[in-house]
């Protein structure tokens, strides 16, 4: 069985200006690592479809995709770029970007559970964990994760699916959408008071949210996982897993301060493959979520897809 990777050329034209830490760039400089290293002969690569209207209203509102819409394309109309928040804008290419990456996550669940791919990592931005059912925040518009979740539970009839999301933030967005829906468990980590300040108190007893201070290292967030994450997930028993793949709780990404390194993934990634092996007949979706430093998170990407294809 092989790992998919979905990319688009989409992804890249998304840009919210000069300076802005989720730039195109961050998606080069997986691509290159991912040439020099010679890993990109171990993925087997597929493009995703645009993703369709009832594909976003699995995660979001109507009112908030007509409103978004209207917004985006105004942007498009003028070819300037247009602040949703001081963090999160808009240019003309920015709908058909993240229409694009809700669409990877959705074939990329498509790919898995038709045993085209054992697993799966969607190298897309816009990201998407910050985007509420009815607002877009923090760099994200559509819930990727979300989207494949739901798409997992609600059209391809699976009974249980775990979301895992180990950014540096806390997936406020898809804590939003999921919080007690009993067929989705969330387990995460996060920076404790950090963007978007939020996590301490679990919306739905289907959320297990761990919040870590400041300059912990990888080993404490090792004995962490296993003390909090695994016996949930063992007891939930997921029938798919999906990830919300944030590197920027690497000890050199600017935008945190905690202390993981490439090994640090790695290992995090085995320990949900053994997980997945066991419940899910392998099948996981990755999808990148934060990093923003281009070489640790080239390097730590590549050191995911290293443990989702066995390499």
């Amino acid at each position: 069985m092989t790992t998919a990777f979905f990319t688009h050329p989409d992804c890249r034209r998304h840009d919210m200006g000069a300076g802005h830490p989720e730039c195109p760039q961050r998606l080069d400089a997986i691509e290159d690592h991912l040439l020099s290293t010679g890993l990109d002969i171990a993925l087997t690569r597929m493009d995703p479809p645009l993703a369709s209207h009832s594909d976003l209203m699995l995660a979001h509102s109507e009112g908030y995709l007509l409103e978004l819409d209207e917004f985006m394309k105004q942007a498009t109309e003028t070819g300037e770029h247009r602040a949703l928040d001081p963090d999160t804008l808009v240019c003309p290419h920015t709908w058909q970007a993240a229409l694009r990456s809700a669409g990877a996550a959705v074939a990329a669940t498509d790919a898995v559970l038709d045993g085209r791919a054992e697993n799966a990592f969607c190298a897309i931005r816009p990201p998407g964990h910050h985007a509420t059912r009815s607002q877009s925040m923090g760099f994200c518009f559509f819930n990727n994760i979300a989207i494949a979740a739901r798409h997992a539970v609600d059209v391809r009839g699976l009974e249980r699916v775990a979301i895992i999301d180990f950014d540096v933030h806390h997936g406020n967005g898809t804590e939003d959408i999921v919080a007690g829906d009993d067929r989705i468990l969330m387990v995460s980590f996060f920076q404790d008071q950090l963007y978007p300040f939020s996590g301490g108190v679990p919306m739905g007893e289907n959320m297990l949210n761990v919040p870590i201070p400041a300059y912990t290292r990888g080993g404490e967030i090792r004995e962490i996982i296993e003390a909090n994450w695994m016996p949930r997930l063992e007891a939930f028993k997921p029938q798919m897993i999906f990830i919300s793949a944030g590197f920027d709780a690497h000890r050199e990404d600017d935008l945190g301060q905690l202390g993981l390194v490439e090994a640090d993934y790695e290992w995090i990634t085995r320990r949900l493959k053994d997980v997945a092996q066991r419940h899910c007949q392998g099948r996981i979706v990755s999808c990148l979520e934060g990093g923003y430093t281009l070489s640790s998170l080239a390097r730590s990407v590549a050191a995911h897809l290293r443990a989702l294809a066995d390499v």
